[in-house]
C-alpha cells in the first residue's frame, strides 16, 4: 500500500498539466478560427459577441467572491493592523506615481508621431463621439461615496469590485480584533476560497468558445479598413506600452526586486493569452490573486494591491488617453499646446477613477472626460470608435502587467515576499497548480494543513497553526 502512493501521484498530476496544456492550446485555435470568421463573414462574427461576454460575464462572477475571501484570510491571520495600512499607502503612492510616468510617457511619444493629422470629420463620427460619454463615470466625490455599499450583502451582488474591498477590509479587521474567537470563521472562510477556486476551474474550461465569439466579433465590426486608416495610432500606442513595460516596469522589477521581468511575464503566460483573447483584463484578476500568492507574495500584500490596482493603477489606459486626446486633437484641427495638454490630462487621470468598473471604461473615461473639461473634442472620439476594441487588448495587457508587477514591488517593499519561494516558482520547480488554483495540496485535507508545503509568510503563521 505504501509503495503505491507515490507511484499514483505522479501520474495524477502529469494527466492535471496535460489537461490544461490542451486547454490553452484550444484557446489560441479558437483565437485564430475567430479572426478568420470575423475577416471572411464579419456580420456573421459580430452575432457571436455574445459568447465572448457571456464568458467573461462568468469570470467577473467570481470576482467578488475571490477578493472578499482573499482579503478577509489574508487581514484576518496578521496580528498588527498597522501591516495592512503601510500595504495600501505605498500601493497608492505607487500607483498615482505610475500613473503619471505613464501620461509623461503617452504625452512625449503622441507629441512625436501627430497621428491624427490629415484626417477628416464627418457627421456620422460626430455623433458616434456623443454617444461614447457615459453616464455611469462618476465625478470624484459620488465616485468615493459609491464605494460604501448599500448593504452588507449587496457589495456582492452589485459587482463593484472597490465595494467587496470595502466590506472584506472591515471584515478582516473585525476577526482580526476577535484573536482565537474568530478562528473558526477564517477557517470557514477558507472552505469558501477552495470552493470558489474550484468553480473558477470549471469555468475556465469554457474559454475557447469564448476567445471564439471575442475575437470573431473584434474583427468583424472593425475590418481591415479602419485598421488600415488608424494604423498609426495603434502602432504608436502598441509602442508606448511596450516601452512603459519593457523599460520602466522592468527595470523598476530588476532594481527593486533583482527579477527578469520576461521571467515574470513567462509565469503569467495564460493569464496573458486569457486577457489577449477577451480584450478584458478582469477576466485574468482571479487568477492573478492566486499566482501572485503561489508566487510567494503574502495574502495581506495580494489581497490589497491586486484589486485596489485593478481601479487605480491602469497604466495603460492612461497611455490610451494621452495618445487619443492628442490623436483627436490634431484631426479636428485644433493641435494642442503642452499648456493646454498637461491640465486635460491630469484632468483624465482623476476621471479615470470615476469610470472604474464601467464597461469599455478607456472610450467612457475619455469621451467623458474631454465632455467636462474640452467639450469641443468629444466630436473626434467617433474616429477611435472602430478601432477600441483593438486598442483595448494593449491597454488589458498593460495594464495586467502593472498590476503583476506593482504586487511584487510593493511586497518587497514591505518584506512580505519569500524571495526562495520565488525563486522556485520561476524556476519551475513549483508549479502552479491549475485545478484548485490553490496550494492547498489534497483536496481533502484540512485548513490547518493547508500552507504546510509552502513557506509561511507574515501573519498566516497563526492561521496555519488554528
Amino acid at each position: 500500500m505504501t509503495a503505491s502512493t507515490p507511484a499514483t501521484a505522479p501520474a495524477k498530476s502529469a494527466v492535471k498539466r496535460d489537461r490544461t496544456h490542451y486547454l490553452y492550446i484550444a484557446v489560441i485555435i479558437a483565437v485564430a478560427l475567430g479572426i478568420a470568421v470575423g475577416l471572411i463573414w464579419p456580420d456573421a462574427g459580430v452575432e457571436l459577441k455574445p459568447l465572448g461576454t457571456g464568458f467573461v460575464n462568468l469570470i467577473k462572477m467570481m470576482i467578488s467572491p475571490i477578493i472578499f475571501c482573499t482579503i478577509v484570510l489574508g487581514i484576518g491571520s496578521v496580528r498588527k493592523a498597522a501591516k495592512v495600512g503601510a500595504v495600501g499607502g505605498i500601493a497608492l503612492g505607487y500607483f498615482l506615481a505610475m500613473s503619471l510616468v505613464a501620461l509623461g510617457i503617452g504625452l512625449v511619444v503622441g507629441n512625436i508621431l501627430h497621428p491624427g493629422d490629415g484626417l477628416h470629420l464627418t457627421e456620422a463620427l460626430k455623433a458616434s463621439g456623443h454617444d461614447q460619454v457615459s453616464s455611469e463615470a462618476l465625478p470624484p466625490v459620488e465616485f468615493a461615496l459609491s464605494i460604501i455599499p448599500v448593504t452588507f450583502v449587496s457589495a456582492f451582488t452589485e459587482g463593484q469590485v472597490l465595494q467587496t474591498l470595502l466590506v472584506a477590509l472591515l471584515t478582516g479587521f473585525a476577526l482580526q480584533a476577535m484573536g482565537s474567537v474568530g478562528q473558526p470563521v477564517l477557517r470557514g472562510v477558507e472552505h469558501i476560497q477552495r470552493l470558489v477556486f474550484r468553480i473558477l476551474g470549471m469555468v475556465m474550461w469554457a474559454a475557447p468558445i469564448g476567445a471564439f465569439g471575442a475575437i470573431a466579433a473584434v474583427v468583424g465590426s472593425a475590418g481591415m479598413d479602419a485598421l488600415k486608416s488608424l494604423a498609426v495610432l495603434m502602432l504608436g500606442f502598441y509602442i508606448t506600452c511596450f516601452l512603459f513595460v519593457f523599460i520602466v516596469l522592468g527595470t523598476l522589477l530588476r532594481v527593486v526586486a533583482g527579477l527578469n521581468i520576461f521571467t515574470l511575464f513567462k509565469y503569467l503566460a495564460r493569464e496573458f493569452l486569457l486577457i489577449l483573447s477577451t480584450s478584458s483584463s478582469e477576466s485574468a484578476l482571479p487568477r492573478l490573486i492566486a499566482k501572485m500568492e503561489h508566487l510567494g507574495v503574502s495574502k495581506p500584500v495580494v489581497g490589497i494591491t491586486v484589486p485596489t490596482g485593478y481601479s487605480f493603477n491602469l497604466d495603460g489606459t492612461m497611455i490610451y488617453m494621452t495618445m487619443a486626446s492628442l490623436y483627436i486633437a490634431d484631426a479636428l484641427g485644433t493641435p494642442m499646446s503642452i499648456g493646454e495638454q498637461i491640465p486635460l490630462l491630469l484632468f483624465l487621470l482623476v476621471a479615470s477613477k470615476g469610470a472604474a468598473g464601467v464597461s469599455g471604461a478607456g472610450l467612457a473615461t475619455l469621451a467623458g472626460g474631454l465632455q467636462s473639461h474640452k467639450p469641443a473634442l468629444v466630436d473626434g472620439v467617433g474616429l477611435i470608435v472602430g478601432i477600441d476594441r483593438f486598442m483595448s487588448e494593449a491597454r488589458a495587457v498593460t495594464n495586467f502587467a502593472g498590476n503583476a508587477v506593482a504586487t511584487v514591488l510593493i511586497g518587497t517593499w514591505t518584506k512580505e515576499i519569500d524571495r526562495e519561494r520565488v525563486a522556485q516558482v520561476l524556476a519551475g520547480q513549483a508549479p502552479f497548480d491549475e485545478k484548485t488554483l490553490l496550494d492547498h495540496g489534497d483536496e481533502g485535507a484540512e485548513p490547518s494543513d493547508a500552507h504546510a508545503d509552502v513557506p509561511e509568510q507574515g501573519g498566516e503563521k497563526e492561521l496555519a497553526k488554528a
